[in-house]
């Protein structure tokens, strides 16, 4: 095992080992963050915005779809009804019940139009990274579901990045496949690499951080 991998598998262990002996229990399956604290990064030039595949599902995401028809797989907001959505406020109600928003790429437009002052800022506008789509059938609807629930969004708009990339509940091992995946994605992300990280921590949901050792 490399020495990054090591280092984060005693992170975890240390957090778990903590989470044992809290007094009061959860009882839900607390998200594993990575906390990456930055240095010599000016966020105003180089923030970013990542979509990192996971080895392990975190969670599966709420879902829906800007698409010409009904889908029996998520709920949809069919083009004909994107007049409903005039009011900011009401589009600002209907994100609130989802992470995730996919569309047909020949709605995009219009979706942009509709609803893109609203979801862009929040970081839930469909892209091409994740969540646009050529044709509305099931196959291609649950391939970009898949996608999703496997995923990781980064934006990154300070110099802190505070992320979740696993459940308690995952093996050791699993959480560090996927928090080792996070990082690298990261570090090669920023323009300095290793010498823009400050210091990096992991913590349980209700724990606290735990520093993850970097040589």
């Amino acid at each position: 095992m490399a020495e990054i991998e090591s280092n984060f598998l005693e992170a975890v262990k240390k957090i778990k080992e903590a989470e044992g002996k809290r007094n009061k229990k959860v009882n839900f399956d607390q998200t594993i963050d990575l906390i990456v604290n930055l240095k010599e990064f000016d966020v105003r030039k180089n923030s970013f915005n990542l979509v990192v595949q996971v080895p392990h599902k975190i969670k599966d995401k709420k879902v829906a779809g800007f698409f010409e028809k009904d889908n029996k797989l998520i709920d949809v907001v069919k083009k004909d009804d994107f007049g409903k959505y005039k009011e900011k406020k009401d589009i600002k109600k209907l994100i609130k019940n989802y992470d995730f928003f996919v569309a047909n790429a020949k709605l995009m437009p219009a979706v942009a139009t509709s609803f893109g002052r609203v979801l862009g800022p929040v970081g839930k506008m469909p892209s091409p990274q994740l969540g646009i789509i050529s044709n509305e059938d099931d196959d291609a609807i649950k391939a970009v579901i898949d996608k999703i629930n496997s995923s990781v969004k980064i934006i990154v708009k300070e110099p802190s990045i505070k992320v979740g990339v696993a459940k308690e509940s995952l093996d050791n091992e699993e959480i560090v496949d996927n928090v080792v995946t996070v990082y690298k994605r990261i570090l090669e992300t920023l323009p300095k690499e290793r010498d823009n990280i400050r210091n990096i921590k992991i913590k349980l949901t209700m724990g606290k951080p735990v520093d993850v050792e970097l040589k």
